[in-house]
C-alpha cells in the first residue's frame, strides 16, 4: 500500500468513525446522566456548560485505534511494508514494539481518565480519584511503558535530537528523563482540556506536524497513527467545537496526552514536544507558575486564574478566539519543529 493514501485513509477513518459514534454515544451519555461537575471557582459563564456529557474521549479512542489496527491490517494483506519503508528506519521491529507499548499506554491512561470522570459523575462533584490513587496508577503504567521502551532498545537506551550528532546514549538517566516526559506531558495536555475545541484543536496541530515528522523520519507506520490522532481529532470537533454538544473529560485528555508522547518516542524524538505541543508547555507551565508563587507569596497571584486559557478568558477572551490564536500558536512552534526535523535529522543519525 502507498504509504501516503494509507495516512489519508488512517485519517479520513478515524474522523469519520469519531463523528459518526458521536449519534448514538452522546444521547446515552445524556440517558445515563454522565454530566460535567462545573467548579464554582471557575469562571461564571461557564455553569451554561453543567451537564453537559463528559467522557467524550469514548468517541475518538475507539475511532482512533480502530482507523490504525485496520489500516495496518488492510496493509498486510495486499504485502505492504509500512514499517520497514523509509530512507532512515533501521530498526523496524524497534519502531513497532515502541509503537505497540505507546498504543497501550495511552489506552490505559484513558481508562485511568474514564475511573476518574466517572468517579466525579458519582460523587456529583469536580473532584474524583484521590490525589494517591492517581499518582500509583501513573507510576505503574508509566513504569511499564518505560520498562518496554528499554527493551525495544535493545537496553541501550538512546534519543534524536536534531542537529546534535547522534544517537544520544541516555544511560540510566533514560528513567529519570523518560518518566518525566511522560508524566508531564499527560498532565500539561489533560490542563488544555478546559474551553470547547481546544484541547482537540491544538492536538490536531501537533498530530499532524508528528505525522510530518514521522515521513521525514521514514516511519511510515508510525506516520499513519499520527494521521489517525489528527482525524479523531477532528471528527470529534463536530461535538467538542463551541458550544460544545460533549465535552472530552479526564478520559479524552489523557489519552491524547499518552498519544503524543508514544508517537515521539517511537520517532525517537520525544524532545521535539517542547515545539510540537508548544501549548502544552505553557499551559502546563503556568499551572506550576501559579502555584509555585502563590505558595512563594503567601497568596498573591501571577494570573487570574490557571491554567493560562482561563486567564485570558478572565480578562474578556471568547473561547473561540482562545481556539483559534493558541491554534495558531502551537501550529507555528510545530512548524518550527519540523523545521529543526528537516534540516538537523540527517545529522542527528551519523
Amino acid at each position: 500500500m502507498n504509504p501516503y493514501a494509507a495516512m489519508l485513509i488512517a485519517a479520513g477513518a478515524a474522523a469519520g468513525t469519531t463523528a459518526l459514534l458521536g449519534y448514538p454515544l452522546i444521547p446515552w451519555l445524556h440517558k445515563m446522566k454522565f454530566g460535567q461537575i462545573i467548579l464554582d471557582i471557575g469562571p461564571s459563564w461557564h455553569k451554561h456548560k453543567q451537564g453537559t456529557p463528559t467522557m467524550g474521549g469514548m468517541l475518538f479512542i475507539p475511532g482512533i485505534l480502530l482507523a490504525a489496527i485496520v489500516t495496518f491490517a488492510v496493509d498486510a494483506l495486499v504485502g505492504g511494508k509500512l514499517f520497514s519503508s523509509g530512507q532512515f528506519t533501521y530498526d523496524a521491529k524497534a519502531v513497532a514494539g515502541k509503537l505497540a507499548a505507546g498504543l497501550i499506554m495511552a489506552s490505559l491512561f484513558g481508562m485511568l481518565g474514564f475511573m476518574d470522570d466517572y468517579t466525579k459523575i458519582v460523587k456529583k462533584r469536580n473532584k474524583g480519584l484521590s490525589v494517591g490513587q492517581k499518582s500509583v496508577a501513573q507510576v505503574l503504567v508509566i513504569a511499564g511503558y518505560l520498562f518496554s521502551l528499554y527493551l525495544s532498545m535493545g537496553r541501550e537506551p538512546y534519543t534524536l535530537i536534531p542537529f546534535v550528532r547522534g544517537p544520544v546514549g541516555l544511560g540510566w538517566f533514560f528513567w529519570i528523563f523518560g518518566a518525566v516526559v511522560v508524566y508531564a506531558t499527560i498532565n500539561a495536555v489533560n490542563f488544555t482540556d478546559g474551553v470547547d475545541g481546544l484541547c482537540s484543536s491544538v492536538t490536531v496541530t501537533a498530530a499532524a506536524a508528528l505525522a510530518v515528522i514521522a515521513v521525514l523520519r521514514g516511519c511510515f507506520g508510525v506516520g499513519i497513527v499520527s494521521a489517525a490522532l489528527a482525524g479523531g481529532c477532528v471528527g470529534f470537533l463536530v461535538w467538542n467545537r463551541n458550544p460544545a454538544k460533549v465535552i472530552m473529560g479526564d478520559t479524552g485528555s489523557m489519552f491524547l496526552g499518552g498519544m503524543v508522547v508514544a508517537i515521539s518516542f517511537a520517532l525517537d524524538m520525544p524532545v521535539i514536544l517542547l515545539l510540537v505541543g508548544i501549548i502544552y508547555v505553557i499551559e502546563g507551565m503556568s499551572d506550576v507558575i501559579q502555584i509555585g508563587y502563590f505558595k512563594m507569596t503567601g497568596g498573591k497571584r501571577v494570573f487570574k486564574m490557571a491554567p493560562i486559557h482561563h486567564h485570558f478568558e478572565m480578562n474578556g477572551w471568547k473561547e473561540k478566539k482562545i481556539v483559534a490564536v493558541f491554534s495558531l500558536i502551537n501550529a507555528a512552534g510545530a512548524a518550527l519543529g519540523v523545521a529543526l526535523v528537516w534540516f538537523g535529522l540527517e545529522f542527528a543519525l551519523k
